[in-house]
Formats: C-alpha cells, sequence, structure tokens
C-alpha cells in the first residue's frame, strides 16, 4: 500500500495551504510531499513583494510537467491530492497514467465542462484584465471574500486571505477558460481510482461543476466517486472542519488502493 502523499495546490496559494492537511497525515504514517507551482517555491511575503520574474508566462502545460517528473521520480506511485486547479492537475496526472490513486478537491473544470454563473463571477477579475494571459495577477481580498471563504466571519476572511494568498499567472485561466490543455480521457479504462469532493457552498467551483466532471467520466469502467460537503466554501482544506474533508480523503483513498 501506498505511504506516499502528493499535494498539489491550486491557484492564488502557495503549499502552505496543505499545512493542516500535511501535519494529519503525517500523524497517520503518511510520507507527505507538497510541491510547489514553478515559481511559487518561496515564502508568501517574498511572493507578494517580489513575484519571479517570467511567472507570467507559467501555464498548464508547465505545471503539469513540473509535477509529473516529480511524481515520476518517486520510489513509490504516490496519492494524488489537489485542490481547485490543483484538482484538475491531479485528473491530467492519472490520465497519464501516474498516481495510485486520485482525490480532486473542488477541481477546477476540464476541457468539454464549462463554468457556471456564480464561478464566473468569481473570477471575472481576471478575465476583465487586459491582457491576462501575460501578466502576473493579484487577488483583490473581495474577490477572495467572495469565491473563497464566502461562509466565514470578516475576520476569518481577513486572517486567511493574510497567510495564504499570493500573485498568480493569470494565463492558467485563459488556459481553462478554452480548454486550452486542459483535455482529460474521460473513458481511459485503465486510469486510478479518483474521488471528486465539492464544498456546497463554493463559490469558484461550483457543486454543481464538479457534479459535471463526476458524470463525465461515467463511460469509464475505472471507479470515479463524487462527495459533497454541504455549506463549504471553495477553501474547505484550511477552514473550520478541514479535519473531515482530510479524513473522508485519505480512508476512501486508503479503501480503493489497489483498485
Amino acid at each position: 500500500m501506498s505511504r506516499t502523499v502528493v499535494f498539489v495546490h491550486g491557484a492564488w496559494v502557495t503549499p502552505l495551504c496543505w499545512e493542516h492537511f500535511q501535519r494529519r497525515y503525517e500523524e497517520r504514517g503518511y510520507r507527505c510531499v507538497a510541491p510547489a507551482w514553478p515559481g511559487d517555491e518561496r515564502p508568501v511575503d517574498q511572493l507578494r513583494a517580489d513575484p519571479v520574474p517570467g511567472f507570467g508566462r507559467v501555464g498548464v502545460a508547465e505545471i503539469v510537467h513540473h509535477y509529473e517528473v516529480l511524481v515520476a521520480g518517486l520510489p513509490e506511485p504516490p496519492i494524488l491530492v489537489g485542490h481547485s486547479f490543483g484538482g484538475l492537475f491531479v485528473q491530467m496526472l492519472l490520465d497519464r497514467g501516474l498516481g495510485t490513486v486520485g482525490v480532486a478537491i473542488d477541481p477546477a473544470p476540464p476541457r468539454g465542462v464549462l463554468p457556471g454563473p456564480t464561478a464566473f463571477r468569481s473570477s471575472f477579475f481576471v478575465v476583465k484584465t487586459w491582457r491576462a494571459w501575460k501578466k502576473v495577477l493579484t487577488m483583490p481580498f473581495e474577490a477572495f471574500r467572495f469565491g473563497f471563504v464566502n461562509t466565514l466571519p470578516d475576520d476569518e476572511q481577513r486572517a486567511l486571505y493574510d497567510r495564504y494568498v499570493v500573485p498568480t499567472p493569470g494565463r492558467v485561466f485563459i488556459q481553462d477558460a478554452l480548454g486550452s490543455g486542459t483535455r482529460v480521457d474521460f473513458r481511459r479504462p485503465d486510469r486510478a481510482p479518483l474521488l471528486m469532493i465539492a464544498g456546497g457552498s463554493d463559490n469558484t467551483v461550483e457543486p454543481s461543476m464538479v457534479r459535471r466532471s463526476h458524470d463525465r467520466y461515467s463511460g469509464s469502467p475505472a471507479r470515479t466517486d463524487f462527495f459533497e460537503f454541504p455549506d463549504r466554501p471553495h477553501l474547505l482544506i484550511a477552514t473550520p472542519g478541514w479535519e473531515q474533508v482530510a479524513d473522508h480523503a485519505i480512508e476512501w483513498a486508503e479503501s480503493r488502493l489497489g483498485e
């Protein structure tokens, strides 16, 4: 049974967002690896003050390749756990034959799954930015409040923004909106089992979007499960109740290892 977990973070944050999951899984005896996107390797305060030159040109292909090389180089096929864009990237890695099981939490949609109106609103500040595909963008607090932590009190929203949020390349959003480089083979019969988790009050990746992604896998004999946590926001991996999400994810993974 695999005892390695690789965490894949999403946009606007760094591997720090996995701090709770990582500690909990290490207590269960797992070796946890939480790599940063290329360009996101430094502490939050440094990334805010001085993004890496050329970071705006980092897109989906570069990020997924980065994780593909890392995962392929591990001594055993790991459990893959991703959040938001990281959830999309986990699906793409599974599609490439990597990982022993995968968990996609609030995953950004692969090509062929359209965003809902609330999701579009949450990322509209990216879309309206001139030449966003070439720029490193900063998420305004109001966008974070609406899209990531809408179920929390104001003081908790601000504390989470200050702890986690960093600039991100606009390119990944434009590519995902256009379906550029985000294709997965929904019918692939030999990929590892996949669990898709939705937050019932998620404004960034609406639960209906996660269900539609899940439904697209119905033509594959490979195991694909869905679970929704009611009344949870997009950042459900680092907001109250994260323990339930972490435990459900790893217990499901343990039950599917070897399938």
